[in-house]
């Protein structure tokens, strides 16, 4: 295996010999020394395309990297020739498609599954968002951000190629129509994932500042497990004598914290606002923006915010797909952090590590309601007299005790639990719904695919 400099060398040489007649909206690296071992995106900048420090900087660095150098025709083969039947979907980048590489593409790489994304050469994007996405996920590994395996740059093309994420992102899971909702404790589990990835970018040497936290970002693997992808957009924070930086407005729009588009003025609490957006979200099950929604509530932020402080509003924003199936301790905790997060003054924000400080807790919460019914399930003995159309019988006893149980701090959730439909399980024993949760987990909702 090449060494980790001479990886680097090539990934210079052959990408500024492919782009040497390409506009100056393409970055190279100007010689600045730093105190770290770590190559900053701040360290690059728009001049002389014949500078020799671009090729010295990286090559003599102590970066470590185990990012493999493809070529355009590898990854046109593990694509089936960017086949259509392996498009997973498009952003601002460009393209992004399902492969898969066999242990005998390149040495020490092990046989796996990746998707591919293809710089769009007409997009937004261009090759400083792809050498952007190399040189943070080249250096910064951690379990909650997608792990780069490699890139491929070779003449005009710009490629990356990343591990392959079974369930897609979170976006799809929660707004794109999906028979079965997320769980409660599942979206509590993937907010802290994501809150340890920023957590991470933030406390690094020089703070990272993700700059496009949303839900589309946002990957999951089979288990549910949040990784952070997307680093298009990311860039270096301010130094240690700094407030801020200034950079121009990007990111997407619902968001972005407002006095980075008032100013321009960026730091790791524009992260936090953004986060919370994505709990807000999480919470209520709507998106940021949503022009179908009543003129009023339209932006989810602006009709919302205000009834995170009420608990006795909370109701009335509530993701009405989780059936009250939450813990209502849980939620208020989880409502307020949103609004802390949220806050219009940045100072008032809460760090990341306070973030998943507050979060981790909810795991244990042990409120979830159990429903106003139970299902009863036929034994096998009794499997054949029952016709599959037939309904499944309510113990009527339990329902008398849970109603009862129910008055009080849970009148608004009672009424609805009762107009749900009965469903029959699996099961030789009765369960309640949250029972089964708490025994089967997210395979409940969504069953784990076959590996």
């Amino acid at each position: 295996m090449p060494s980790k400099r001479l990886q680097w060398r090539s990934l210079v040489l052959g990408c500024f010999k492919a782009t040497k007649n390409q506009s100056l909206e393409s970055p190279n690296i100007v010689s600045k020394k730093s105190s770290s071992s770590r190559i900053f995106l701040s360290d690059l900048s728009l001049s002389d395309y014949s500078s020799v420090s671009i090729m010295s900087d990286l090559s003599n660095s102590l970066v470590g990297s185990n990012l493999r150098i493809f070529t355009y025709q590898e990854l046109s083969e593990v694509t089936h020739n960017f086949s259509k039947s392996n498009y997973l979907g498009e952003g601002g980048f460009g393209k992004v498609y399902k492969g898969f590489i066999d242990d005998n593409l390149k040495r020490g790489l092990k046989a796996q599954t990746v998707a591919v994304k293809a710089l769009n050469l007409d997009g937004k994007q261009g090759h400083r968002e792809w050498l952007a996405e190399v040189i943070f996920l080249g250096q910064l590994k951690h379990r909650h951000l997608v792990n780069l395996i490699g890139y491929c740059c070779e003449d005009e093309h710009r490629l990356l190629v990343y591990e392959y994420m079974e369930r897609g992102n979170l976006e799809e899971k929660l707004f794109k129509g999906y028979l079965a909702a997320l769980p409660w404790l599942t979206r509590i589990k993937i907010a802290i994932g994501a809150a340890k990835g920023l957590m991470f970018l933030h406390e690094e040497e020089k703070p990272v500042i993700y700059r496009d936290i949303k839900a589309s970002n946002i990957l999951l693997d089979s288990d549910y497990n949040p990784k952070l992808s997307d680093f298009g957009l990311a860039i270096d924070g301010p130094e240690k004598d700094q407030t801020h930086i200034t950079t121009h407005v990007m990111g997407t729009h619902g968001y972005a914290a407002p006095e980075y588009i008032m100013t321009g003025h960026l730091t790791t609490m524009s992260d936090v606002y953004s986060f919370g957006v994505v709990l807000l979200e999480l919470l209520t099950g709507k998106k940021s923006v949503d022009k179908k929604r009543p003129t009023r509530e339209q932006d989810l932020v602006e009709w919302a915010r205000p009834l995170l402080k009420d608990s006795h509003k909370l109701e009335r924003i509530m993701d009405t797909r989780l059936e009250d199936q939450y813990s209502t301790e849980g939620a208020r905790k989880f409502a307020a952090l949103a609004y802390q997060c949220l806050s219009h003054h940045a100072k008032a924000r809460p760090t990341m590590r306070t973030v998943v400080r507050t979060l981790e807790p909810l795991l244990e919460l042990k409120d979830i309601p159990v429903g106003p019914f139970v299902y009863v399930v036929p034994s096998e003995e009794d499997k054949t007299k029952v016709n599959e159309n037939d309904h499944v019988e309510i113990n009527q006893g339990e329902l008398k005790t849970k109603e009862k149980e129910e008055k009080g701090h849970h009148r608004q959730r009672k009424s609805r639990r009762n107009r749900r439909r009965v469903k029959p399980l699996r099961s030789l024993t009765a369960h309640s719904d949250t029972a089964l949760y708490k025994t089967l987990g997210t395979n409940l909702y969504s069953p784990k695919q076959a590996q």
